[in-house]
């Protein structure tokens, strides 16, 4: 740690030329076959001179004008993400990745992710740690600068509280052939907790089971499972089937029984696939359901959906401005959630709590590491109800990029 902090201290007194010869930026692998299980891992980082130690990060922020049912506050601008990753090989098969995430400025740090991985084979390998869970394809593959799209997918924050970081262990691994791979993975870890239900949203909110305890204690004494199956096709597409769920309430205190086992579980598929010989296509379907006592009311539901398909397409490549491989892409995303599935038992009406929303975007890529995105957003919502559907419209521009 010594000699880290003295390269940092010496930079600022060193030539550009002398720093060429100790920095050296270690580019994405574009060759190999990748899949969404190699995320975390396939960023672009920067190696300190003969160590075995590369740092990364990445910046995102963005400005916004929205109106609802014509009310606007106005224009505002954010620092979304400022996440900053180390890496270090700390022996043949030994690996540890860790990103620290400064939210809005510093209103929000969190320690997402710090993992040790131990490889016995490709196909078989230990995991301890903080680590991102397997749930979806997003919740793994969230960083700002891959994205056309200034806002996260509904579906992936509002439905799986992406990002969903836990403590906890478990294998995973992967199977290749010549243009296909078969990956796994699964692990035990402490889990969401009770803030699931009776929150402040006054609805089933799978964010509010998300708490710092969690990465100290399990609040029940049983872990849950969650895990993933992939099937890769170098050229036609990457398809996951994924599963979270275990036990989420507190039903013991001091030894005695206060409420019976309630469980959690999430269903999710995703699809990323090649279309249009250049487009890329994105698909993915969450699907919740829990137990939930009667006493909380129906505005609690027991089963939550929600879906996103986007498409993004690179309209052309060219020299501009000095920046040699300037890339345009017209981008269109349409989504949906449902907070509370079902009908209410009281009188058989439908239970809505719902929104929709589509995305269309133009963005702009000076390199394959940043982009400057513009974005359109239009949603309708619904309450519990069916009131009059309230609709939300604006515009978003911003930057994102690894550094």
């Amino acid at each position: 740690m010594r000699k880290l902090a003295f390269f940092f201290i010496l930079i600022p007194f060193v030539s550009n030329a002398q720093l060429d010869s100790i920095i050296k930026r270690t580019p994405i692998d574009t060759s190999a076959l990748k899949i969404n299980q190699d995320a975390l891992y396939n960023r672009p980082f920067i190696s300190v001179g003969k160590t075995s130690t590369a740092l990364g990060g990445y910046v995102e922020g963005n400005t916004n004008y929205f109106s609802t049912d014509g009310i606007s506050e106005g224009f505002s601008m954010e620092l979304r993400r400022f996440n900053i990753f180390l890496y270090s090989s700390i022996g043949k098969r030994i690996k540890f990745l860790s990103e620290l995430e400064f939210e809005h400025g510093t209103e929000e740090i969190s320690l997402e992710t710090a993992q040790l991985d131990f490889e016995f084979s490709p196909a078989l390998k230990f995991r301890a740690g903080i680590i991102v869970a397997p749930i979806g394809a997003f919740n793994q593959n969230h960083d700002g600068p891959k994205w056309e799209f200034i806002e996260r997918p509904l579906m992936a924050t509002q439905i799986i509280p992406s990002t969903l970081s836990e403590i906890g262990f478990g294998f995973h691994g992967k199977v290749y052939g010549h243009d296909a791979a078969i990956s796994y993975e699964a692990y035990l870890v402490n889990g969401l907790r009770d803030g699931i239900i009776l929150n402040s949203e006054g609805r089933t909110f799978l964010q509010e089971g998300k708490s710092p305890e969690m990465f100290g204690e399990d609040n029940n004494g049983s872990p849950m499972l969650t895990g993933k199956i992939s099937l890769k096709h170098r050229q036609i597409a990457e398809i996951g089937f994924s599963y979270y769920g275990g036990i989420y309430n507190t039903f013991r205190l001091d030894g005695i029984q206060i409420d019976s086992k309630r469980k959690l579980s999430i269903f999710a598929v995703d699809l990323n696939a090649t279309v249009f010989k250049k487009g890329i296509m994105n698909v993915e379907f969450a699907n919740v359901s829990l137990d939930v006592p009667e006493s909380a009311g129906e505005n609690y539901g027991t089963k939550q959906n929600g879906i996103y398909a986007e498409l993004v397409y690179p309209v052309f490549k060219r020299k501009i401005a000095g920046f040699e491989h300037t890339t345009f892409y017209l981008s269109f995303r349409a989504e949906r959630i449902d907070y509370n599935v079902g009908k209410f038992k009281s009188n058989g009406e439908n239970i809505y709590d719902d929104v929709k929303a589509i995305v269309p975007g133009i963005s702009v890529r000076p390199s394959a590491n940043t982009v400057i995105r513009f974005n359109y957003r239009y949603h309708w919502e619904k309450d519990l109800i069916g009131n009059p559907t309230i609709k939300t419209a604006g515009f978003q521009f911003g930057v994102a990029s690894y550094f």
